[in-house]
C-alpha cells in the first residue's frame, strides 16, 4: 500500500464520513423553534402547496444536488457496489461544495437496471435542483441519462461524460494555440469509446475542432461496423469522415492530438512520434496511456494528463462545480450544448497570452476564478438558449 493510500485510509477510518447535514439556522429558543418548525412552519408549506414552484424560494432545494451512482464504474476500480462506492460519492459531494457552494447528497442504488434506477431518481427530483450522475457504466449511462431528462424537469448533467468532455475542450483550445495549428482542420484521435470518450468526441465535433476519430479494443470505430453499441453507433455517423480502419497506431499516424480515456500503456513513444507536432492528452489514472516524459521525448509538442504531480493537469473539478452554481443560479432546466462550450471558453480564456505555453494550457485545480468565470458563462448561455427559469 503507498503512503498516501495509508494515509487516506486512517483518515476515512478516523472521519467516519466526509459531509455531513449543517443546520443554517439557530434553535435556542421557544421562538426560533416555531419559526423553524411548528407551528409557523406550516406557512411555507401552505405557500408551496398553493403554487409549487415556490419551493425553489422557501426552501435549499434550489441549491442542492443528487449525485447519483449504481457502483457499476466506480474511478478506477470498476463494478464494486453501490456502497462501496459511497467514499467516492462523498468525496464528490466535497467538491461540489468546496469548488462550488454547492450542496450534495450522495445517492448510491442497489439496482442496474435502467428503468428502476431512472424511476427512483425521478421520484425525488422534487428534493433537488439537479441530477448528478457519476460512475455508471456505459451504455447503461447514455440510456439513464436520456429517460432522466425525459421524466425530469430538472438539469441532469453525467460528469465523467460532459464535464471531462468540457475540460479537454478547454485544454484543447489552448493547445491547438501553442502549436499553431487551426481551428477545424485537426485530426484528433480518442482511445477509449465509452461515456468519456464519446461526450468528448461529440462535444469536440459540435465545437468544430475537426475530424474526430475513435478508437476502443478493437481499434479504428468506423460506420457500418456491426460489433458497436448504440453510443458508439450513434458517434460512428459523425466521426472518422475518411473512413480509416486499423489499429490505434494507424489512427495516431500524422494525428494531430491524442486523447486517452482508456488504460495504462497503450501507447508507445513510436506512436507518439509518428504524430503531426503532436498534442498528447494521456488520461488513464493513475497511470496514464503514455507517462508525460516519454510523450515529450517522442516529439510531443503539448502534453498533459490527468495527474496532479505533471504539467497540465486535466481535472474535471475544474467544470462541474462551475457549471451547476451557474446552472443552479438561474434555476436552469438543462446543461446543453452552448453552456457546455461557453464554460470550455470560460475556463480556457483564464489563461492568458502572455502566460500560455507547452507546459500551461490549462489553469489549476484551485485557481479561484474558476468557479466564477465558468458560472457566469453558464448562467449567460442558459439564459441566451431560452433554458434560464429566472
Amino acid at each position: 500500500m503507498s503512503d498516501i493510500s495509508k494515509k487516506s485510509l486512517e483518515f476515512h477510518y478516523d472521519l467516519r464520513g466526509k459531509i455531513e447535514i449543517k443546520s443554517r439556522v439557530k434553535v435556542d429558543s421557544s421562538e426560533a423553534l416555531a419559526l423553524a418548525y411548528t407551528p409557523g412552519v406550516a406557512e411555507a408549506c401552505k405557500e408551496i402547496q398553493k403554487n409549487p414552484q415556490k419551493c425553489w424560494e422557501l426552501t435549499r432545494r434550489w441549491n442542492t444536488v443528487a449525485v447519483v451512482t449504481d457502483g457499476s464504474a466506480i474511478l478506477g476500480l470498476g463494478d464494486i457496489g453501490p456502497e462501496a462506492g459511497m467514499p467516492v460519492m462523498e468525496g464528490k459531494c466535497v467538491l461540489f461544495k468546496e469548488f462550488g457552494d454547492v450542496d450534495a447528497i450522495p445517492l448510491c442504488i442497489r439496482s442496474k437496471d435502467v428503468d428502476t434506477i431512472v424511476n427512483t431518481i425521478s421520484l425525488m427530483a422534487g428534493s433537488f435542483g439537479g441530477i448528478n450522475l457519476e460512475d455508471i457504466a456505459a451504455p447503461r449511462c447514455f440510456e439513464i441519462e436520456k429517460k432522466l431528462k425525459e421524466k425530469c424537469d430538472i438539469l441532469v448533467f453525467h460528469d465523467d461524460q460532459h464535464g471531462t468532455a468540457v475540460v479537454v475542450a478547454a485544454a484543447l483550445l489552448n493547445a491547438i494555440k501553442v502549436t499553431g495549428k487551426k481551428m477545424g482542420e485537426v485530426k484528433i484521435v480518442i482511445n477509449g469509446a465509452g461515456a468519456a470518450g464519446c461526450a468528448i468526441g461529440q462535444l469536440l465535433v459540435d465545437m468544430g475542432f475537426g475530424n474526430v476519430v475513435l478508437c476502443d479494443i478493437n481499434g479504428i470505430i468506423c460506420e457500418g461496423d456491426e460489433k458497436l453499441n448504440p453510443g458508439q453507433e450513434e458517434m460512428s455517423h459523425i466521426t472518422n469522415i475518411n473512413h480509416e480502419k486499423g489499429t490505434l497506431a494507424d489512427a495516431m499516424k500524422n494525428a494531430d492530438v491524442f486523447i486517452g480515456v482508456s488504460r495504462a500503456g497503450l501507447v508507445s513513444k513510436d506512436m507518439v512520434a509518428s504524430m503531426n507536432n503532436g498534442i498528447v492528452f494521456a488520461m488513464a489514472n493513475p497511470v496514464p496511456e503514455i507517462m508525460p516524459e516519454d510523450s515529450k521525448a517522442a516529439g510531443a509538442a503539448v502534453v498533459g494528463s490527468g495527474r496532479s504531480d505533471f504539467p497540465n493537469q486535466i481535472n474535471n473539478v475544474l467544470v462541474f462545480p462551475g457549471i451547476f452554481r451557474g446552472a443552479l443560479d438561474v434555476r436552469a432546466t438543462d446543461i446543453n450544448f452552448a453552456m457546455k462550450e461557453a464554460a470550455a471558453y470560460a475556463i480556457a480564456g483564464l489563461v492568458s497570452e502572455e502566460e500560455l505555453s507547452p507546459e500551461y494550457v490549462i489553469p489549476k485545480a484551485f485557481d479561484p476564478r474558476v468557479k466564477d468565470a465558468v458560472a457566469k458563462a453558464t448562467a449567460e448561455a442558459a439564459k441566451r438558449t431560452g433554458v434560464a427559469r429566472i
